[in-house]
């Protein structure tokens, strides 16, 4: 019940931050979410490594963000050297903080690299989500539908017909019955939205869809690898029935990312 009552605030409000908000404001918004999740990663990653330089995830998670935002901005052209000054600056600029922070020898690996992949891991999504929503709100609808849906068909499905494991040693509660079905409903949601706003199907925007599906699924196992590795159940305890603010981004984390790789790759308009 707390899980349907948590979403059945946080959907409209996600829906109106979508179709009202500016460009701006509803970076702004994904930017606090994410910066959110990033604290409580943090907060778990600390067990590993308890003295690396953690304070500064939730700080570069935005400046991150805003760098791709902008280089996905229209009319900005990102060449090469854009993305060798980006990649130098994150290997150097994160060893040199693990370094100066005085990391303990032991911790330096598990520091550095969790800083490494967080750094991007909540970046990439703020910009992605951001692009998508300046592309067209209603394409940034239907990856909402893709991963909502599909994530609470899973949720559904596998606890009432879940019997074969997914992964028991990562997730013990996800099955191949609820992968199965949060699959199919992802699928189907994306026909449907095909028909509805296109009058037709896209066969190509449907095969889009079904990678982005598996994406979302693969960010939920990763995160529950995490905290696995840390021990706990969930990320936090801010949303009713969904844990976290982590927890409920897992799956959008990979999900948006890849779809506006994909759309742009398939050459859809008014991508970058």
């Amino acid at each position: 019940m707390k899980r349907l009552l948590t979403a059945a605030v946080g959907v409209p409000l996600a829906l109106a931050a979508i179709f009202r908000l500016p460009g701006w404001g509803f970076f702004l918004v994904c930017a606090v979410l994410m910066t959110g999740a990033a604290v409580e990663f943090a907060r778990l990653a600390r067990n590993a490594a308890p003295h690396a330089p953690w304070w500064a995830l939730p700080v570069l998670v935005p400046l991150v963000a805003a760098a791709f935002a902008r280089g996905l901005a229209d009319g900005v052209v990102v060449d090469g050297f854009w993305a060798l000054g980006l990649g130098a600056g994150a290997a150097i600029g994160l060893g040199a903080l693990v370094l100066l922070a005085r990391t303990p020898v032991v911790e330096a690996f598990a520091g550095l690299g969790g800083l490494a992949f967080g750094v991007p891991y909540f970046a990439v999504p703020v910009a992605a989500l951001y692009r998508l929503q300046r592309h067209d709100p209603w394409v940034l609808f239907l990856l909402l539908a893709i991963v909502w849906l599909g994530d609470s068909a899973a949720f559904y499905v596998g606890v009432r017909f879940g019997h074969h494991r997914l992964a028991a040693v990562v997730s013990p509660q996800k099955s191949w019955e609820g992968a199965a079905a949060g699959f199919a409903t992802s699928v189907a949601s994306v026909v449907v939205w095909s028909l509805w706003r296109l009058d037709g199907i896209d066969a190509q925007l449907i095969a889009i869809g079904a990678v982005t599906a598996l994406a979302s699924q693969l960010g939920d196992l990763v995160e529950s690898l995490l905290k696995r590795a840390a021990g706990v159940k969930d990320s936090g305890e801010i949303l009713p029935g969904h844990g976290g603010l982590w927890d409920r981004m897992d799956s959008m984390l990979f999900a948006a990312p890849v779809m506006l790789l994909l759309l742009r790759l398939a050459g859809y308009e008014g991508l970058p």
